[in-house]
């Protein structure tokens, strides 16, 4: 077995500008850095909302290893019955059993070892499900049996349970990152008992908008504060995620260093 593991998660996938980055930049980076596993979100794969069978298969064939998710994954009927098929495919672990689909899995990569993968959602300005924190302190117990390498999604809405999360699971499991947020924050970092953590990976998609919405129609929402529907925007497409090394015996993260292609220029304009 190697005594290091290199896996890379990729932030939340907006729509058909999103799928484009991740086919443009992901084989590189696989190559590049050496890539064991590839975990992405893609709550938002499908127009802002959900994600769709053909995207599923294209992400799989880029390499993908498991798919999380978060709250919007349920704005598309389709997804009950593709949830209940595809392993890959996580919704959070602490929505109501009755739900199809898991919320963690355990991949399988042979003689280098098994990677754990834990998709949980928030409950602050969000739904009221099971507490994350019990409800993940569950899951762990059980693929622990099976690995010490795990890595746990958040997602959710504030930066404080986030980082709690962060805190509650330090030196348990391998990674903590947030999603949901769709803004890359600047505080990743490795926790005292050796756990990876960021607050929020990023969007991978269009920038030139508000967190993935048109901007004129964004603006409209909170000016007029009332509904609006949602439309996708396509520009200013940027690839965000996270490489996290992590040593395979002890599941302790080595480092955590967040990624974006191509880099945000600082002058207005560059990026269009």
């Amino acid at each position: 077995m190697s005594t290091t593991l290199t896996l890379l998660f990729i932030g939340d996938i907006v729509g058909t500008p999103g799928m484009d980055a991740v086919a443009m930049f992901l084989p590189s980076i696989i190559k590049d850095h050496g890539v064991d596993c590839v975990i992405a979100n893609g709550e938002n794969a499908m127009d802002g909302k959900s994600i769709s069978e053909a995207q599923l298969v294209r992400l799989r064939e880029l390499g993908v290893q498991a798919i999380t998710s978060g709250n919007h994954i349920w704005e598309k009927w389709h997804i009950h019955k593709l949830m209940g098929a595809e392993a890959m495919l996580l919704r959070p672990v602490n929505y109501p059993r009755e739900n199809p689909g898991r919320g963690y899995i355990t991949i399988d990569l042979g003689a280098k070892g098994k990677i754990g993968v834990l998709n949980v959602q928030g409950r602050t300005f969000m739904s009221p499900l099971d507490c994350p924190f019990k409800t993940a302190d569950w899951a762990i117990q059980r693929m622990a049996e099976e690995t010490r390498v795990i890595l746990v999604d958040i997602h959710a809405e504030a930066t404080a349970e986030k980082i709690a999360m962060g805190w509650h699971l330090d030196g348990r499991v391998s990674a903590v990152v947030g999603t949901h947020t769709h803004i890359q924050t600047a505080d990743a970092r490795i926790l005292p008992g050796g756990t990876a953590y960021i607050t929020d990976v990023g969007m991978t998609g269009p920038y030139d908008s508000v967190v993935g919405m048109r901007k004129d129609v964004a603006l409209r929402r909170f000016i007029r504060q009332t509904p609006h529907k949602f439309e996708m925007a396509s520009d200013d497409v940027h690839f965000s995620a996270v490489l996290i090394v992590v040593d395979a015996l002890t599941g302790k993260a080595e480092s955590i260093t967040p990624l974006t292609y191509p880099e945000f220029s600082r002058n207005a304009g560059d990026n269009h």
